[in-house]
């Protein structure tokens, strides 16, 4: 009697109702989310469109790009304004200079970052170590615009109003933000594995440079990724650091033709796309080392 009340009282279940559909094979899979598909119909487009624009413009010739017809496609296609736009602005030069205010953020972003977050990560106990933690990250609320007269007047002084000092600057500012993605990762990492280096010998140079940075690595790319991209699309830094208008990185560059040829629309159109193509594929052949080094270092 007391299985059949059981029974009897049992809530009973409501079935749940999925909405499926049939595949060729005849077997079901579930319903795409109708409103996630069309939120990425609308991103695609709002990227896509503005890139097929400048792509169609860049190819056509002076007469074509006054037309009016920004979305036609070129006929005939023309590199016309490549040529125009590789001699006004000096493209080798700027993509030299560009190139190698690049290259040094990127290495002394890494190096510094890396470095500073394994001595926080590995000394949090100490007040010393958690104090400049905290110091490094309220730096993040003063970006370059608030101390842009200051910074422009200190390397005026010290003789780094140039290229150089655009790059040092940029590695500053980029650290306290590859500081904190450092130290998350550096402290999900296992402290045994160094112990055991320690025992073998190693210094806590050793220690770092054989057995923590390699496992860095996914990380090392993400922080490498994003220096790489606010350095080489900065332009109010090195417009107003670098004295020399002859070296100046490619942004500046691309406001100069702007403001002084800006009736050819074909020729700035095929400058900007030289200049922002070096950015692109970077992003497009790294991009998935992004989330990657993100959620590992979120996760322990």
């Amino acid at each position: 009697m007391t299985q059949q009340t059981l029974t009897t009282t049992a809530p009973a279940q409501v079935p749940v109702r999925r909405r499926r559909r049939f595949t060729r094979s005849g077997g079901e899979e579930e319903h795409p989310n109708r409103g996630a598909t069309v939120a990425l119909v609308v991103c695609s487009v709002a990227v896509f469109l503005p890139l097929y624009a400048t792509l169609s413009m860049a190819f056509k010739t002076t007469a074509q790009s006054v037309d009016g017809r920004v979305f036609a496609l070129p006929s005939p296609f023309s590199i016309e304004g490549f040529v125009e736009a590789w001699r006004l602005t000096n493209f080798p030069r700027g993509f030299a200079i560009s190139v190698f205010v690049t290259a040094v953020t990127v290495v002394g972003t890494v190096a510094l970052s890396s470095l500073a977050a394994y001595a926080i990560a590995r000394n949090w106990d100490h007040r010393l170590f958690r104090w400049s933690f905290f110091y490094l990250l309220a730096a993040m609320f003063l970006p370059f615009p608030v101390l842009a007269l200051s910074q422009v007047k200190l390397t005026g002084m010290v003789g780094l109003a140039n290229p150089v000092g655009v790059a040092l600057l940029h590695v500053m500012f980029q650290l306290s933000f590859s500081v904190l993605l450092f130290t998350a990762f550096i402290r999900s990492l296992p402290e045994e594995l160094e112990e055991s280096a320690r025992l073998d010998g190693a210094s806590t140079w050793g220690v770092f440079r054989r057995v923590v940075f390699p496992m860095m690595a996914p990380m090392s790319a993400t922080v490498a990724i994003f220096a790489f991209l606010a350095s080489w699309n900065d332009f109010m830094m090195p417009s107003l650091i670098t004295a020399d208008s002859t070296l100046q990185t490619l942004p500046v560059l691309q406001s100069v033709f702007q403001t002084q040829f800006s009736s050819n629309y074909n020729v700035a159109f095929a400058s900007y796309l030289m200049a922002m193509a070096p950015a692109i594929l970077v992003y497009l052949f790294t991009q998935r080392w992004v989330m990657a080094g993100v959620t590992q270092g979120a996760i322990k």
